[in-house]
């Protein structure tokens, strides 16, 4: 066995030293090698250095692309000016169509965002929330066009229950529908020089905001629609839908690791649902007047509202002020009830426990501040996938529900959510 003598070697350099020095000269002998064959033949290493250097940045540049799209896409949707240095990269001038497509559930109208450059453009679905303008919401168009200037055909199909304030089953097959059209119809058009079979589609990536996001997954998790989606980009959306109405009622959304998210919510989310099923609130007699206060004061329209006030008798005057107190222990006990009758409705619109065996790519954003449906519902969704169809997950205070107004958002902030949406034109793009 050898052994370690302690104390001074025998030799005047110790031995670390000798080895440093020995690899030393070696690299120093390898330099003049190379340096001599650079002088010999200049050019060749000139080309070698100009060629890696040109892969590189082929290889990087459509990441960056993807990077200042998104600071430009986002601006745009928060009604900023776009910096000159990055209109560029949205610079595709963008055309609209209107259409109607055909669905399990009846047609309904649709609108195309084509970059006029590039009618072969890889395509997006992006589907509006709970809001009766649908498709025609300004935000939504701001995004669909701003996302298309981009070069990508986006297409924002209309959900007749959900601008209806109907968060139902039904809209599950419009969009598994829709994406299935629009698949058939993301196939490049062919050269002539194909040798392989046609294609009879491409799947299509679909961006579901609030509700829609949750439903866009059912519709994925549906062996009859999987096919036709190529990711799932889930904003601001529910996991359980009973665990989010008794939010409404409690102002608390349980989360994944045993804690409790404790945020006041919004009135928005119990008026939805009362006004979704206001039978089981309000004497029949009572449906039709009431029902159209509710939905003046949903759609943000003050004087349709007091005109649909003045109309009530005095009766239907205190339903209508109980219904609108959503914070009052009556109506709170009126929600409770509801939540009850309508358990096996709500799991029908609950992507909870249909996401383990998801093979479609998902992308989840939630706005850290959102009242209506709390954070800790993409947290759930998170926790139930699986690692390899998670692609992405973020929780940010720039966002609200759906609206870039977080409150003191720090610049890492902003820039998690500039990498998170260039994941998604990254995805979308097909790169």
């Amino acid at each position: 066995m050898p052994r370690f003598r302690h104390g001074k070697s025998s030799e005047t350099t110790p031995p670390m030293q000798r080895l440093a020095g020995r690899v030393g000269a070696g690299i120093a002998a390898r330099r003049e090698k190379v340096q001599a064959r650079v002088k010999e033949r200049p050019w060749l290493y000139a080309g070698i250095c100009a060629g890696a250097f040109l892969v590189a940045s082929v290889i990087a540049a459509p990441f960056v692309k993807a990077h200042l799209q998104a600071i430009a896409v986002l601006d745009l949707v928060a009604n900023k000016p776009v910096p000159w240095a990055l209109q560029k990269s949205i610079a595709h001038p963008v055309k609209t169509d209107e259409l109607t497509l055909p669905t399990s559930n009846g047609p309904v109208p649709a609108r195309m965002y084509t970059p006029t450059d590039m009618p072969d453009a890889p395509a997006l679905i992006v589907l509006h929330g709970v809001h009766h303008l649908g498709m025609n919401e300004p935000r939504l168009i701001a995004f669909a066009t701003a996302m298309s200037s981009c070069g990508i055909r986006v297409l924002t199909p209309e959900l007749p229950d959900i601008k209806d304030y109907h968060v139902g089953a039904n809209s599950i097959a419009t969009i598994g529908d829709a994406t299935k059209w629009m698949a058939e119809r993301n196939v490049p058009r062919r050269t002539g020089n194909e040798s392989a079979t046609p294609m009879s589609f491409a799947p299509v990536g679909v961006m579901g905001l609030s509700f829609s996001g949750g439903l866009s997954l059912l519709a994925a998790a549906s062996p009859q629609y999987r096919p036709y989606f190529r990711f799932v980009f889930a904003i601001g959306s529910q996991d359980e839908m009973l665990r989010v109405a008794q939010y409404y009622r409690t102002g608390e959304d349980a989360e994944p690791s045993g804690g409790e998210e404790l945020l006041p919510p919004h009135e928005y989310g119990a008026l939805v649902l009362e006004y979704e099923n206001l039978e089981d609130f309000v004497p029949k007699q009572d449906l039709a007047p009431l029902r159209a206060v509710l939905r003046a004061h949903l759609y943000e329209e003050p004087a349709n509202e007091k005109a649909a006030m003045a109309l009530l008798n005095p009766q239907q005057a205190a339903e209508a002020k109980q219904l609108m107190d959503t914070t009052s222990a009556t109506t709170r006990e009126m929600l409770a009830k509801d939540e009850v009758k309508h358990v096996q409705d709500m799991a029908g619109v609950s992507p909870h426990g249909h996401l383990a065996t998801l093979t479609t790519p998902v992308y989840l954003l939630h706005g850290e501040g959102d009242n209506i449906i709390p954070a800790a519902e993409t947290q759930w969704m998170a926790a139930e996938l699986p690692h390899q169809t998670l692609q992405a997950e973020l929780i940010s205070p720039v966002l609200s529900h759906l609206d870039l107004d977080g409150h003191g958002p720090g610049a890492w902030d902003q820039l998690k959510l500039v990498h998170f949406f260039a994941l998604i034109l990254h995805a979308a793009e097909g790169r």
